[in-house]
């Protein structure tokens, strides 16, 4: 008997939405064996994970603001990794460049806070964290062009460096350091809420942070970038074959060095928003985000509608866990980032399948006497 993996000529829409869905419902129910197992009944832990803890609570609107904050940053910087992605060039650096962004933001904040307006300090703040992450991803590239460098193990190493700097920042009491604050004893980040802060749209109770819309509309602007302009055209050509790109007369290091960039930037815009909205630089601002946007980013397929979807849904998950821990103490908030693991392993096992089929033939013996 042999096994052969044979190419699907084409897969229905139907039976790939099937088998995503089945997935995932796969993942919760392994998640609920898991559960079980630490004596935890899956059904009300996952009720509340789902709906965080937002049914019965009276402060139902904080919950939603909190959720709102881990899904912005989530978002922009799975947008940003998409469009190198898109490229084929393989940005695992999302982490670093979400710190030298938080890192330049807050420095901005800092040291204009005090001195301009709250409006011309956010802008600063915005732009500030997009060039330092936007640089950083540009020699990347550059060391990409110029020597053909390999991008996954260079921005795996700068997440690291990256990583290290703040951790420095963080634990240096110097003159200098005006990143912590100046009355305790100890090494701790200063808090600069008292100086700026990303405005808040009041609807009722619930505060809808103005990063919320901006959002919104880079999404849009993402989309249309990908799909009706001459450079998303290029990145798409650049990804499938960079041979054709030259031949079609390409400027194939301009159009990488751009997308990179660009890239990077979103990444950076991510971290500017975090910082502004949280009011104080810390040694886990990122809050892993630059990994788990690259599971956002696979899951989508690198599709702009499905980052905001499968965002939401990790970010229910991420949120949804913290809320359910203050229920359920026997299980941590980290049974999200395992649920993570297992859906993403198993949406790309499905992804397989929408690709290729499993044939099983039987080998024939030939007797000859």
């Amino acid at each position: 008997m042999r096994v052969h993996i044979v190419k699907r000529e084409d897969c229905p829409l139907l039976k790939k939405i099937l088998l995503i869905v089945g997935a995932v419902a796969l993942a919760l129910v392994l998640g609920g064996l898991v559960l079980l197992a630490m004596g935890v009944n899956p059904l009300e832990y996952y009720f509340k994970m789902f709906t965080m803890g937002m049914v019965g609570n009276k402060i139902a609107y904080k919950a939603a603001e909190n959720y709102l904050k881990i899904l912005v940053p989530l978002i922009l910087t799975a947008l940003g990794l998409s469009l190198a992605f898109k490229m084929r060039f393989w940005n695992i650096g999302g982490e670093g460049q979400f710190i030298v962004g938080a890192i330049a933001a807050a420095a901005v904040a800092f040291q204009a806070g005090p001195v301009l307006p709250t409006p011309v300090v956010l802008l600063l703040m915005c732009l500030a964290a997009m060039l330092a992450a936007g640089l950083l991803g540009l020699f990347v590239a550059a060391l990409k062009v110029k020597f053909g460098t390999n991008e996954t193990l260079l921005t795996l190493m700068l997440n690291y460096i990256a990583l290290y700097f703040l951790t420095f920042l963080g634990e240096t009491k110097a003159d200098w350091n005006f990143f912590l604050s100046a009355e305790s004893a100890r090494p701790t980040f200063a808090s600069f809420t008292s100086m700026v802060s990303f405005p808040r749209i009041m609807l009722g109770k619930f505060g809808l942070n103005i990063c919320v819309l901006i959002t919104l509309a880079l999404g849009v602007l993402v989309y249309v970038y990908l799909k009706r302009t001459k450079q998303g055209y290029e990145i798409a050509v650049v990804g499938d074959s960079m041979g054709t790109a030259r031949y079609a007369g390409m400027k194939v290091s301009t159009i990488v060095l751009r997308t990179v960039f660009l890239s990077a930037c979103l990444i950076g815009l991510a971290a500017a928003f975090k910082v502004g909205t949280a009011g104080i630089l810390s040694a886990s601002i990122t809050d892993d985000v630059g990994w788990t946007g690259i599971i956002v980013a696979w899951l989508a397929k690198l599709s702009t509608v499905g980052i905001f979807l499968v965002s939401a849904l990790i970010g229910v998950l991420q949120y949804g866990s913290t809320a359910a821990a203050a229920t359920f103490a026997s299980v941590d908030s980290s049974f999200a980032d395992m649920l993570q693991g297992v859906i993403l392993f198993l949406v790309l096992a499905a992804d397989f399948f929408t690709r290729f089929r499993v044939v099983i033939a039987k080998k024939e013996v030939e007797r000859h006497g």
